[in-house]
């Protein structure tokens, strides 16, 4: 299993963490239970830490018209919506809520150039929230496809204490490609042309990098 290099330090550091913490119960501890299960549930966190940051192989479905789901997760929203940072006009967008045992990594959904990147310091509401989409800590990018332009924002959640986005103005982006990681749960917005075809279904699960969740028309 591939880990994703935004897990290193706190892989390492949790580690340190539980070794100190077990470390004295091993040496000055009585009581074998308390040792074991201290031990146990030491164990079961440091897995759970390991297997967010878990970057598995995806082979991307091919073909420029198609619009790859930029995470592991669910579709939590479909609807016509006015963009008002970027697009400034009506539009589809598409969420996909990410929960603590998904894979993080977000890919981009379309190839193109990127033209527009803007991160935005802000709240940390539940990522489900309605105004989590403006008020939330967020990054916005926008990818220029042939048929339209393609925004697609992170935003962070509740437990999501961190944002990291690699793109910026000039890349060139390719779907399935990485672009980002979200820290500890959160979702992404994609918001697509009004002519775009919808390719999913609300409660869908998502496969980042893998999964059409529409199509550019």
């Amino acid at each position: 299993m591939r880990i994703h290099k935004e897990g290193f330090g706190i892989i390492l550091t949790t580690l340190l963490l539980l070794i100190a913490i077990n470390a004295p119960l091993e040496i000055w501890a009585s009581a074998t239970w308390y040792q074991k299960t201290v031990l146990g549930l030491s164990l079961i966190f440091f897995i759970l830490i390991v297997q967010f940051f878990r970057h598995p192989h995806r082979t991307t479905p091919q073909g420029n018209d198609l619009v790859i789901a930029p995470a592991d997760g669910k579709v939590v929203v479909i609807e016509e919506v006015e963009e008002p940072e970027f697009i400034k006009g009506k539009c589809r967008q598409i969420s996909i809520f990410m929960s603590p045992l998904n894979v993080h990594v977000n890919r981009y959904p379309v190839s193109g150039s990127v033209i527009y990147e803007k991160y935005h310091p802000g709240k940390y509401l539940v990522a489900w929230h309605p105004k989590s989409s403006t008020e939330n800590e967020r990054t916005t990018v926008v990818v220029k496809h042939e048929k339209g332009n393609v925004l697609f924002r992170q935003i962070a959640g509740a437990l999501a204490k961190r944002i990291v986005c690699y793109s910026k103005v000039g890349h060139t982006a390719k779907t399935g490609g990485e672009y980002g990681f979200i820290k500890f749960g959160s979702r992404i917005d994609i918001y697509l042309p009004l002519s775009a075809e919808i390719n999913v279904k609300l409660n869908q699960k998502t496969t980042g990098g893998e999964t059409v969740i529409a199509k550019m028309v």
